[in-house]
């Protein structure tokens, strides 16, 4: 695996680099309102693919990093990679979580969430290879796609911190902590897959290709969820999700604007393209100092910390007595 030859590298903005770390964050649902943008069932559950989408998608993310780990020949590179794991596995955790409230009020996304297990387990997930050049195509593949997804989930990232509209509206302050605690660690890991991926291949056409299957999944899997919460809404009659409705809430400021998701694409494409170019990592690094559930998860670790430092002290003194 080594980079290819003659092509323009990508262009880093000056170093944010922090040191990446998961934060075990919990959130208590029973307050939260079945539409959690008020007056909006179509936001509310547009939004809510994300809680379908990412338990499995992130896990298939922190599979395939456990394999091209071994690749990685950067000792600074191991370490994101392995703090991008850890916050990737604890993201599947918290979005998990809101699937039973879902069910208590009436919306069982279990007919969905087994196509979204099927889609990453079995069309994404270990092929019965042979050892050498067809299994390294394959893991590279995967990490290429992985790069291209962790665009989106930046883009997203950045939106949400910055969507003053959902505040305004009223949208509920658990569910804004849980989309903007995890949009906040998106932007602070933005670099790392792009990272990997330029180590490891760096191939161009590769990042087109797997960009494209990237972008064409998300797009038909976000769509197909967003269908099947307004179908299956036990509030709603006749409920219906329309690019026309995402279009007008991105206008509105409730969803990300058309405008702006289209132009992130050549962006991507761009051969200088790097991920630093894309938001803000002090932004984000500011809303994780004042993240609620965040700021809950750091206390509970200091905690947990001087309990067991006194726990040990007390050992040390019982021996000295003895």
């Amino acid at each position: 695996m080594s980079n290819k030859k003659g092509a323009r590298t990508p262009q880093p903005v000056e170093d944010e680099r922090v040191a990446l770390k998961a934060r075990k964050v919990s959130f208590s649902w029973e307050d939260t309102p079945l539409h959690w943008v008020p007056g909006d069932p179509f936001a509310t559950h547009t939004i809510n693919v994300l809680h379908l989408l990412l338990p499995a998608g992130e896990r298939w993310f922190v599979h395939v990093y456990k394999q091209v780990l071994p690749y990685i020949r950067d000792e600074r590179l191991r370490e994101d990679v392995i703090g991008f794991i850890g916050q990737e596995a604890m993201h599947s955790q918290a979005h998990d979580e809101v699937l039973p409230h879902l069910r208590e009020q009436g919306l069982d996304p279990t007919p969905y969430t087994a196509q979204i297990d099927w889609f990453f387990e079995k069309l994404l997930g270990d092929r019965t290879l042979p050892p050498g050049r067809t299994r390294r195509w394959w893991l590279l593949e995967r990490v290429a796609l992985i790069a291209a997804i962790e665009h989106y989930t930046a883009f997203l990232g950045d939106w949400v911190l910055n969507a003053g509209e959902l505040d305004r509206r009223g949208a509920d302050p658990t569910m804004l902590d849980l989309l903007r605690w995890h949009g906040a660690e998106e932007v602070e890991h933005r670099s790392v897959a792009f990272d990997l991926f330029t180590h490891v291949d760096g191939g161009y056409r590769r990042r087109v290709r797997t960009w494209a299957v990237a972008f064409a999944a998300l797009l038909f899997l976000w769509q197909r969820g967003a269908r099947f919460f307004m179908e299956n809404d036990p509030t709603l009659v006749d409920g219906r999700a329309s690019f026309t409705a995402f279009y007008v809430r991105g206008r509105r400021g409730t969803l990300p604007a058309t405008g702006a998701l289209l132009r992130s694409i050549p962006r991507y494409l761009s051969r200088t393209y790097h991920p630093s170019q894309e938001a803000s990592t002090a932004q984000a690094v500011a809303y994780l100092a004042s993240s609620p559930a965040a700021l809950a998860a750091e206390s509970a670790t200091r905690t947990a910390g001087t309990d067991t430092g006194a726990e040990g002290q007390g050992q040390g003194q019982g021996k000295g007595v003895a």
